[in-house]
């Protein structure tokens, strides 16, 4: 098969980008933007704020837990295809938000039809960009503006979400999310095209999609039950738990018996790939939660509307802008490890100033230094640990390892709202000041975790792996990791 890159023009490439950075941007967005809708939602359709934390994070775990299956269903009914049907479910779903009378409506158009869409558009994103730019610089290229575009979402949601909200409802946000589909559909019919033939007869693992869903809705249902149910929240995880362990046991006996699983055991053999994972899986999991705790504070604690709370969040949005923009540049200079532990070293100290300069002084400025160091962080190791994951294997797996990598990503956001939020909600009104503080803590923490994983990567990454169909792989120069 011809080189994709070699055989479309380069402005076609840089075309191609628009639409797959715009997708990743509005997940993103969606993901963080009702954090600044709290108590204008709340008002609105008579719940609280518990409701609405429930709301997000099951929009989030919904992503994450179909994320697998909608990557393995692009091989089957190709990219453009599950892009486009992806798309459309989640705008329908983001007009039925717009109109929700109650927060079940609202659970039913945000939390599963946008969750099902984003789950269904987010794979073929990453799947066509490995795909479509092969050589380093351009991929590293391509990965940072979708990566990017994904980091700014989620931080300049609080903002654009704020600007909606105040200037005119809370429900126009959710309009405003269907029209960037309708543009990203008619720029993705224009520009998009599937390298990759789709093969309609491949087999489908719907046992094996239904047991990894299965497993992390209930340990993620588990942690959001902490605060009003310590033997309940056990019980849940304990089951997810043994979920996932049925989940890989039925996986391996498939592959000895010769059939195709949701996903090949491959994947988890790869110990580049699998630190990457644990490195996406914390960087989501910091923003989201930093995003959902800061949020709630705001507007619980201190009393902000949506627009204040916003701009309060525009300095993490600089910080991470500035780093995408120069993801390209820094992996020309720096290795994708030392980017990614430079990454989380700065994210950390981002929250301890945050901490210390929110605790010594009541003005809004105080909030700017941590959050921008935030930002400046994790905009600076989205990018690298993307292409450390995709990079690791070869073209047959790429549908595989994006969905596993999209899904733990989620996974992140939603264990970052769940449990920050968790430890939030359960003191806001009683001790405010503490339990913000524990959240943020936790959340630096996890962060020490993350560096502790960076610090295990390769200095120099393998080849990409498990690809005895294509002998030309091991010779390859190796990717960025």
């Amino acid at each position: 098969m011809a080189d994709p890159a070699s055989t479309r023009p380069s402005t076609d490439l840089r075309r191609v980008l628009i639409p797959l950075a715009l997708a990743q941007f509005i997940c993103s967005f969606a993901g963080s933007n009702m954090n600044v809708m709290i108590n204008d939602i709340s008002e609105d359709l008579g719940t609280t704020v518990q409701g609405v934390q429930f709301a997000i994070t099951i929009f989030l775990l919904v992503m994450a837990a179909l994320m697998i299956p909608g990557g393995k269903l692009t091989d089957k009914y190709g990219r453009k295809l599950c892009l486009n049907v992806g798309l459309t479910v989640y705008g329908v779903g983001a007009l039925i938000s717009a109109v929700s009378p109650g927060i079940g409506v609202l659970i039913l158009g945000n939390s599963i039809l946008e969750g099902i869409g984003t789950a269904l558009l987010i794979p073929p994103v990453y799947i066509l960009t490995t795909l479509l730019f092969t050589d380093v610089t351009s991929r590293a290229r391509a990965f940072g503006a979708i990566s990017g575009m994904g980091g700014i979402g989620a931080a300049a949601g609080p903002l654009i979400g704020g600007l909606i909200t105040t200037a005119i409802s809370w429900r126009a946000a959710f309009v405003f999310q269907a029209l960037v589909v309708v543009v990203i559909i008619v720029l993705s019919q224009k520009y998009v095209r599937d390298p990759l033939p789709a093969d309609r007869t491949r087999p489908f693992d719907a046992g094996g999609a239904v047991l990894s869903a299965l497993g992390l809705v209930l340990v993620v249902l588990g942690i959001l039950l902490a605060d009003d149910n310590i033997v309940a929240m056990l019980a849940l995880v304990g089951a997810g738990a043994l979920v996932l362990v049925w989940f890989f046991a039925s996986t391996r006996a498939k592959e000895r018996a010769g059939k195709e699983p949701l996903l090949s055991t491959a994947l988890f053999r790869n110990r580049t790939s699998n630190l990457g994972l644990v490195t996406q899986n914390i960087q989501w999991m910091i923003l989201m939660g930093v995003s959902f705790v800061v949020s709630a504070y705001l507007q619980v604690v201190r009393g902000y509307n949506a627009i204040e709370t916003g701009v309060v969040f525009t300095a993490a949005t600089v910080g991470l802008m500035l780093s995408s923009l120069a993801a390209e540049r820094l992996a020309k200079r720096r290795a994708q490890r030392t980017l990614v532990l430079a990454g989380f070293a700065v994210t950390i100290v981002g929250i301890v100033v945050f901490l210390v300069v929110v605790g010594l002084s009541d003005s809004v400025w105080a909030f700017v230094p941590g959050l921008f160091l935030i930002g400046l962080g994790i905009g600076a190791m989205l990018t690298p640990s993307v292409n450390i994951v995709q990079s690791s294997f070869a073209e047959h797996l790429q549908g595989e390892i994006s969905g596993l990598s999209r899904s733990v990503s989620n996974l992140g956001s939603s264990l970052g709202a769940a449990i920050a939020g968790t430890i939030l909600v359960a003191a806001i009104t009683t001790q405010p000041g503490r339990s913000y503080a524990v959240a943020m803590s936790v959340l630096a923490v996890i962060g020490v975790g993350g560096l502790v994983a960076a610090a295990r990567l390769p200095a120099v990454p393998p080849s990409p792996a498990g690809s005895p169909a294509v002998p030309s792989q091991p010779r390859r120069p190796a990717q960025p990791s």
